[in-house]
C-alpha cells in the first residue's frame, strides 16, 4: 500500500461518506499518512491539497470494543469544544465498519508540536518551557472546572466509588501479566487502599494529561488537547497526580520510557501543585496519594509491556530494558506515599 493510502484507511470510501454528509468539504483527492505516536489507536492526517483533518480509529484487528470507543472520544471533544478546553473541531463520526472496517470519527488539523522528550523541549529555552508547562496546568484547570451536566457529561462515568474501582482495575492487570517477583508493589498497592481519599466533586477526567498528549501552538499556548481515550467522569485529582509524576525526573540517562521534566526550565512538581491550587480553590492536601497512584499504574503497565517482550510479542527498540523500570516506579510511588505521610 502506497504512503498515500496507509493501512486502514480507505481513503476513496472515506471520501465518498465525507460528500454524503458534509457535502463541499473536500475539494480535491484525499491523501493520507499515518501520525505517528499514537498509544493504541490509530491516527492519520488527511488533505486534499488545500484542508486538512485528522481520522480516528481503533487499531487494526482490535478486539475489544470498549478499548477503543470512538464515539467516547467524539462525544468528549464535541462537548467540550464550545468551551475554554481548547480541542479539535468535531467533524462526524461514522459507526458503520463498512467504510474502513471499524467506526471512526474525524475532526479538524490542529497546527502544534507535541513535545514528548527533554530534547525536543530544551530549544525552547528554559523561560519557554517553563511558561509552556504551566500553560498545560492552565488548561487541565480549564478541563477540571467544566461543569459536565451543562456540556451534557453528566452520564459520561460513574464517579461514585471511583478511585476504589481504578485501583482494584490496576490490581487486576498487575496479576494478569506478573511472572516475577516485584518488591515492594504488593505494598504500594496494600498502602494505596488503606489510605484512598475522599474524592471531590467529579469532574471531566482527561485519563493520560500529559505534554505529550497535547499541541504546543506558536504562542506556547495549548492548541489542543489530544487522546481523549481514556477519558470520563471521575476524581480530578487523577489527572494531577498523573501530571506531577510525568514531572519528577527520573534520573535514569537513556531510559526507554522518557518525560519532559529533566528539560532546563521545566517547573518542579511543588510548584505545578500550587498553581493548581491556587486556579482551582480544589484541595490538593492529597495529593501524594494521587501520585504514588500513578507510579502504581505506570508500574503496572510497564510490567505488562515486559511481560509481553518476555513472550516475543513486542517488536522495536528499548523494550528489553522496560523491565528494569518497574522496580524504580514501585520505588518512587512508595518513597511518595512515605513523603505524604509524613507532610500529614
Amino acid at each position: 500500500m502506497s504512503p498515500d493510502h496507509p493501512p486502514g484507511l480507505d481513503l476513496d470510501r472515506l471520501r465518498g461518506l465525507l460528500d454524503r454528509e458534509r457535502p463541499g468539504l473536500v475539494s480535491g483527492p484525499l491523501s493520507g499518512r499515518l501520525i505517528e505516536g499514537g498509544r493504541s489507536n490509530l491516527t492519520y492526517a488527511v488533505s486534499d491539497g488545500t484542508a486538512q483533518w485528522v481520522v480516528r480509529r481503533p487499531p487494526l484487528g482490535h478486539v475489544l470494543a470498549t478499548a477503543h470507543d470512538m464515539r467516547r472520544e467524539h462525544r468528549v471533544i464535541s462537548a467540550l469544544h464550545p468551551t475554554d478546553v481548547p480541542v479539535p473541531r468535531p467533524v462526524l463520526l461514522c459507526e458503520d465498519e463498512e467504510v474502513l472496517g471499524a467506526p471512526f470519527y474525524v475532526m479538524e488539523f490542529v497546527e502544534g508540536t507535541p513535545y514528548r522528550t527533554a530534547d525536543q523541549l530544551a530549544p525552547l529555552g528554559p523561560g519557554r518551557t517553563r511558561g509552556t508547562v504551566l500553560n498545560l496546568v492552565d488548561t487541565l484547570v480549564e478541563l477540571h472546572a467544566v461543569d459536565p451536566a451543562e456540556v451534557g457529561l453528566e452520564d459520561f462515568g460513574r464517579p461514585e466509588g471511583f478511585l476504589d474501582r481504578q485501583l482494584r482495575r490496576w490490581a487486576k492487570q498487575l496479576a494478569a501479566s506478573r511472572t516475577r517477583d516485584l518488591p515492594g508493589i504488593d505494598e504500594l498497592h496494600a498502602t494505596l487502599g488503606r489510605e484512598l481519599p475522599r474524592s471531590p466533586a467529579p469532574a471531566v477526567v482527561h485519563g493520560d494529561y500529559r505534554l505529550d498528549n497535547v499541541l504546543i501552538g506558536a504562542d506556547d499556548r495549548i492548541a489542543a488537547v489530544l487522546d481523549w481515550e481514556m477519558s470520563t467522569l471521575g476524581d480530578p485529582l487523577t489527572d494531577l497526580g498523573l501530571l506531577v509524576m510525568y514531572s519528577a525526573p527520573l534520573g535514569l540517562p537513556g531510559s526507554p520510557v522518557s518525560t519532559t521534566a529533566e528539560a532546563p526550565g521545566h517547573p518542579a512538581p511543588a510548584e505545578l501543585i500550587e498553581r493548581y491550587a491556587a486556579r482551582s480553590g480544589r484541595d490538593v492536601s492529597a495529593v501524594s496519594w494521587y501520585t504514588a497512584f500513578a507510579w502504581f499504574k505506570l508500574a503496572v503497565i510497564l510490567e505488562g509491556i515486559h511481560y509481553r517482550y518476555t513472550r516475543g510479542q513486542t517488536v522495536g527498540r528499548g523494550f528489553d530494558r522496560i523491565g528494569d523500570l518497574v522496580p524504580v516506579f514501585i520505588e518512587h510511588g512508595l518513597t511518595t506515599l512515605h513523603e505524604g505521610s509524613q507532610e500529614g
